[in-house]
């Protein structure tokens, strides 16, 4: 995969319909009983189960259990309000999320966590705002979700943290040339404008250089990637011809010509940059044993004995349980638990976090890192940037 997280293909035009049909079909949430003292605290977690993203949704669900048993040190309560988790797959299907969402609403729940696709997260959260429900999104990294409105909130990085993080390996751009090269679609589209604002804006000449999605002959495009002569070939690349895109590239000499910059998907692809691995810089959200805290030491303990091991969007699902069970503590008003996350700075797996107040994005340290060559590719990390560092501007700004 390439550069940031794959945006889901979905766009939002049904957001408004579905919005209006809820807000039909259950009346104001506001005015449900929120129960008393001792009533449980009711997350509805709608990710990817099955689907095209069900290997994010996995690692997802996996670091929430991790992260709700040390919130919670064990108990599974907040207090003395238990925490009633219901799963709902969306198979990455904006429908399917909307339609989960709804029945969630309806039946009381106040807080809606998961999406792990952009195109189902920008519904998802159009709902929650509309009916006053708290909403942590997942993996899903699209920049539309930060500034989304009072209950929207993240607990993954977005697009823009990853551009931020590639614009450090090119220094100075002013005046270079920037390729984007990228697949064809939601996911390569989503990249290419986020280039254009973060390295454009610095005043870099950024060009595209899209591959239909279908083409499975990518000698042609490698060569024309060399033949633009960039100073820096931005990659976003997702699904089984990652392998052979790579393999086109260095057989043309792309590498000899220019800095190659991608972002470091989770390990069960890092065996497909083959014998190109060492020459590509990697800008990364995360790989296990990356950040080196006590938190991710204890995530990592939790995951294991569950029989698995961290990857990329782990630690986005034990974020997300450590701010629900912060906003649970201060009651079961949506509202509430809104303002209990803004501004909240604490301690995650990668290092402090911190809810910005004005817009909920998620300020978090990024990485540099490569990957070594051979059968059994090993992460690195080179550097890590602070999250001042790569910070997104705040939206509406």
């Amino acid at each position: 995969m390439g550069a940031g997280i794959r945006s889901g293909k979905a766009g939002i035009g049904a957001a408004a319909v579905a919005t209006a049909l809820l807000a039909g079909a259950c009346g104001s949430p506001g005015t449900a009983a929120d129960g008393g003292k001792d009533a449980p605290v009711k997350v509805g977690l709608v990710y990817s189960k099955s689907g095209p993203l069900a290997a994010y949704g996995k690692q997802y669900i996996e670091g929430f259990r991790a992260g709700l048993d040390v919130a919670t040190n064990g108990t599974g309560k907040v207090g003395s309000r238990k925490v009633e988790v219901t799963e709902v797959d969306d198979a990455g299907d904006p429908a399917k999320a909307v339609s989960g969402a709804k029945d969630l609403i309806g039946k009381g729940y106040k807080v809606i966590a998961g999406s792990t696709a952009s195109g189902v997260a920008t519904q998802v959260s159009a709902i929650a705002e509309q009916n006053k429900v708290l909403f942590v999104s997942g993996p899903a990294a699209t920049d539309a979700l930060t500034g989304a409105g009072k209950f929207t909130f993240r607990s993954g990085r977005q697009t823009w943290q990853d551009i931020a993080t590639a614009a450090t390996f090119a220094g100075d751009v002013k005046g270079r040339k920037v390729v984007v090269f990228a697949q064809d679609g939601a996911f390569g589209q989503a990249n290419l404008a986020a280039v254009k604002t973060v390295l454009g804006g610095k005043g870099a000449t950024v060009e595209p250089l899209m591959v239909p999605a279908s083409a499975t002959d990518l000698t042609p495009f490698a060569t024309k990637a060399k033949a633009a002569k960039p100073d820096m070939l931005f990659v976003a690349w997702a699904g089984a011809t990652a392998q052979a895109m790579w393999g086109a590239l260095g057989q043309q000499g792309v590498f000899d010509v220019t800095k190659v910059v991608t972002g470091l998907d989770t390990s069960a692809t890092w065996p497909a940059y083959g014998k190109v691995a060492g020459k590509v810089t990697f800008l990364n959200h995360y790989f296990g044993g990356a950040a080196g805290t006590a938190l991710e030491k204890q995530m990592t303990e939790r995951v294991t004995k569950a029989g698995s091991k961290p990857e990329i969007f782990t630690p986005d699902g034990f974020t997300a349980a450590q701010m629900i069970v912060h906003a649970a503590a201060a009651g079961g008003d949506a509202a509430a638990m809104a303002k209990a996350l803004e501004g909240w700075s604490f301690d995650g797996v990668k290092g402090r976090l911190t809810v910005r107040a004005g817009d909920h994005a998620l300020l978090q340290p990024m990485y540099q890192a490569k990957l070594s060559e051979g059968a059994a590719p090993a992460a690195s990390v080179v550097k890590t940037l602070p999250a001042d560092q790569v910070a997104p501007p705040a939206a509406g700004k």
